[in-house]
């Protein structure tokens, strides 16, 4: 049974899409020439992707610079699953065809997590807050297999690395990795910006938040969301 639900979460979530989020800049330099297309047409034609393909799911959510909570973004993540207990994804500013790819998340589970280094958990953060408050979405899949994904989601952790600021209007990929971390409470993500994605999917949080009541709220393990007790990580430029 566990493998048929699995199986029909990761058909309907293979048909999810969005369609709706511009990318927050345009790419410098001349825009692709015919021969450009051409062999882009071809390449897609002729080459298999098996990672790309593996993709299977859609997430819409939001981060923070580590350190820095005013330095908020909107995160579309596009994931695969590597196993019960190890998922990666890639994070674009958008869900458009010319959405730029601005980041990547790794997202473990809470028995791998606690197998880390004391050393690495600062770099991690968790995902009980975005889930229970609606703040991460699924968006369009059923009511009944977002809940059901949201309900292994809200025991993970995820380590997350943006390298393209474009909601700063960066038009290039400049400066070094930013360590990012998920919210963790009411009041830190800014309204406008959570209404302002409402509004774009159809959808309320507050009325998702409601649907996920009956998710357990695990505790959250030792190490994890560090920069609440002040361990901020942080790359340095040169």
């Amino acid at each position: 049974m566990r493998y048929a639900v699995t199986a029909f979460l990761v058909l309907v979530l293979a048909a999810c899409g969005g369609d709706n989020t511009a990318s927050n800049v345009n790419a410098p330099g001349r825009r692709a020439g015919m021969e450009t297309k051409v062999l882009g047409a071809g390449a897609s034609l002729l080459q298999d992707k098996p990672p790309i393909e593996a993709l299977n799911s859609y997430l819409d959510g939001f981060h923070f610079r580590n350190g820095d909570q005013q330095f908020q973004v909107e995160a579309h993540h596009y994931c695969a699953t590597l196993g019960e207990e190890i998922t990666q994804c890639v994070i674009y500013d958008g869900n458009v065809k010319d959405a730029k790819l601005i980041g990547v998340e790794y997202v473990i589970s809470a028995r791998l997590f606690a197998t880390l280094p004391e050393i690495e958990k600062p770099l991690w953060h968790s995902h009980v807050y975005e889930v229970k408050s609606g703040q991460l979405v699924a968006p369009g899949i059923p009511a009944l297999a977002e809940h059901a994904l949201m309900k292994k989601m809200v025991t993970t952790y995820g380590k997350t690395w943006h390298t393209w600021h474009t909601d700063r209007q960066q038009e290039l990929p400049l400066g070094v990795p930013q360590l990012m971390m998920g919210f963790t409470a009411d009041g830190q993500l800014d309204p406008h910006r959570l209404a302002e994605r409402d509004n774009r999917f159809g959808i309320s949080t507050d009325e998702t938040r409601r649907r996920r009541g009956d998710i357990e709220t695990p505790a959250i393990a030792p190490g994890a969301d560090a920069w609440q007790q002040g361990r901020v990580v942080q790359l340095t430029a040169p």
